[in-house]
C-alpha cells in the first residue's frame, strides 16, 4: 500500500537539517526554470507582494547554487494537516512505516518517501510558469504516473490540485477518504475538517502500521468513524458527530 498526502506551504525550519541531496533531473529542470525569473516575474507568476517574493527568490537561488539546507520533508512540511503527525520522536518501527508507505506529492519534488531530505520552497500547481515548455502539471504526470504504477493499493489523501495531476486511468484505482462533521442532522465538509482529519488518520496509520484498505475502515480516530451505507468500494466516506 501506498498512502498519498499533498505538500504544503508552510514551513518548520527549527527542525534538524541533514546534508544536502542531490536533485533528480527533473527537479533541476524546474529550478532552472525558475531561478531565472525577476523578482518582477516571480510576483506575478506567484501573485504575492514583493517583500514575499524576494523570499522566494533566494529560495531559488539557493537551490541553484545547490547550498539550500534540507530537513525530512515530512518535518519541514508544517501546514494543519502535517502538524497532527510530523513530530519527530517516531521509533524505529513507525520512521520505517513512514518510509515505506508514506509519499509526498510535491511541485518540486515530484512522488518522494515522507521521509526525503528536501529544501525549503513555495511551489505549487497554481503557480504560472513553463518547465521544458510544459505547464507544471504536464511536465509532472508521466513522472507521478511512474511512481505508483507498480503499487497495487494507493490511499489517496490528496486535495484535487495534486490528485489531478496523476492521469485519469490511474486516479480511477485510487481509494479516496472523504471527511464530513455531522451537527443536528445537517453535514458538512470543509478544507479546514479535511486537512486535520487527514493528519489524524496518517497519525493513526502509523501508529497501527496499517497495511490494507480492510483496516482503513476499521479505523476510528478524533470521532471520525467510517459510514458503510454512504461508502463504496474505492470511496471511503468518514463522520464526526459534533
Amino acid at each position: 500500500m501506498k498512502i498519498l498526502i499533498p505538500s504544503a506551504k508552510e514551513l518548520n525550519l527549527s527542525v534538524k537539517n541533514k546534508p544536502f541531496q542531490a536533485l533528480s533531473p527533473e527537479t533541476k529542470a524546474i529550478v532552472a526554470a525558475f531561478s531565472d525569473l525577476s523578482l518582477a516575474e516571480i510576483q506575478k507568476a506567484y501573485k504575492i507582494k514583493e517583500d514575499l517574493a524576494a523570499k522566494v527568490q533566494a529560495q531559488w537561488q539557493a537551490l541553484q547554487k545547490l547550498n539550500a539546507q534540507t530537513y525530512p520533508a515530512y518535518l519541514l512540511l508544517d501546514g494543519l494537516m502535517y502538524r497532527q503527525f510530523n513530530k519527530e520522536s517516531y521509533n524505529q518501527e513507525e520512521s520505517q512505516y513512514i518510509r515505506d508507505f508514506l509519499a509526498i506529492t510535491s511541485a518540486l519534488y515530484g512522488v518522494i518517501p515522507a521521509d526525503t531530505p528536501i529544501a525549503p520552497y513555495r511551489l505549487d500547481f497554481q503557480t504560472k510558469g513553463k518547465v521544458q515548455g510544459k505547464s507544471l502539471r504536464k511536465f509532472w504526470q508521466p513522472y507521478f504516473d511512474q511512481a505508483i504504477k507498480n503499487d497495487e493499493i494507493i490511499l489517496s489523501l490528496l486535495s484535487s490540485e495534486f490528485e489531478e495531476v496523476f492521469s485519469k486511468d490511474l486516479q480511477q484505482n485510487f481509494y479516496q477518504c472523504v471527511f464530513m462533521e455531522e451537527k443536528e442532522g445537517k453535514r458538512k465538509i470543509h478544507s479546514t475538517i479535511s486537512k486535520k482529519a487527514r493528519g489524524i488518520m496518517v497519525k493513526e496509520l502509523i501508529s497501527h502500521q496499517i497495511q490494507s484498505i480492510d483496516d482503513v475502515r476499521k479505523l476510528t480516530f478524533d470521532g471520525f468513524s467510517l459510514q458503510k451505507n454512504e461508502s463504496t468500494d474505492k470511496r471511503l466516506v468518514f463522520v464526526k458527530r459534533v
